[in-house]
């Protein structure tokens, strides 16, 4: 494989070489905020909805510069290091946006300073993975909900301890609870189940990430005369529901098959990844 840059404030560096200090915030505080997002053959997917939720971190976290993160910068720096890491066609972009300033809790300033890593990511976004995915419910630590919640922040402690459950397990992913007990996301990805022959997902006051794809999906329920209902979610309803699946900017819809003993369909799934394969090729709706 050869050799990976990352783009630190504007410079190429060697993925493993060393760029920060101890005193950056987003390690000391985990002072900053993060966002993935797809490049595919030579497209940034979804720019309109990240620079939303970027911007929107970006105010709730009181970050200057918001001007300079418009899609411009975005789809030309991503372009740069998607041709320098060699990655091909399809590639996962990560741009954490961190305050770059001294101080202890209170910082000097609320200028911003960044990090742009790109990888190689599959190709089957948008016409599903072959086989379900086995999850479970990780109960240990619930995530608080407040007006960060439905931001990618750098403080992800309650991620890291599920992402260790699953490993734990052999799981493929799990689910998270907020601090009520109800369900509020998976690990990296938002939820929705088909139960009774409806379509739930957990409503952004449950306290889940404002997901890109779940914006698109629910979008897409709503052409297609699908009704999608954001819900109080009750995790039992995990030993009844028809159907559970999970969405993402970069993974697209994953259908889930099996939760303990229960086994999933995945007809809803597929239906709106058909939509979502249509919608890439002939609509500018989303791209």
């Amino acid at each position: 494989m050869s050799r990976q840059f990352i783009n630190f404030n504007g410079e190429f560096y060697a993925k493993d070489e060393f760029v920060m200090g101890i005193s950056n915030r987003s390690f000391k505080y985990g002072d900053g905020l993060f966002e993935s997002m797809r490049w595919s053959q030579g497209e940034l997917k979804f720019t309109d909805l990240h620079l939303e939720r970027i911007r929107r971190g970006m105010d709730l976290l009181k970050l200057q510069d918001h001007l300079k993160i418009n899609s411009e910068f975005l789809h030309e720096k991503i372009e740069e290091l998607v041709y320098k890491n060699r990655t091909g066609p399809h590639a996962r972009a990560r741009l954490t946006i961190f305050r770059n300033s001294d101080g202890l809790y209170s910082p000097v300033n609320n200028t911003i300073g960044y990090c742009l890593e790109v990888s190689k990511a599959n190709d089957w976004v948008y016409t599903g993975q072959s086989r379900g995915l086995i999850i479970d419910v990780f109960d240990e630590v619930p995530k608080p909900i407040n007006i960060l919640s439905s931001i990618k922040t750098c403080n992800a402690l309650v991620f890291v301890l599920a992402g260790i459950f699953k490993k734990q397990f052999s799981l493929d992913d799990v689910l998270i609870l907020n601090q009520n007990g109800f369900l509020c996301e998976a690990i990296s990805s938002n939820l929705f189940v088909v139960y009774q022959g409806k379509v739930y997902t957990p409503a952004l006051s449950e306290g889940c990430v404002a997901g890109i794809m779940r914006q698109v999906v629910m979008a897409l329920g709503k052409e297609n005369g699908l009704e999608i209902t954001e819900a109080q979610i009750n995790p039992e309803i995990l030993n009844e529901a028809e159907e559970v699946f999970l969405t993402n900017a970069i993974s697209g819809i994953q259908w889930v098959m099996g939760f303990n003993e229960k086994r999933y369909f995945n007809e809803v799934s597929r239906f709106l990844i058909g939509k979502l394969h249509l919608a890439r090729i002939s609509s500018t709706m989303f791209y």
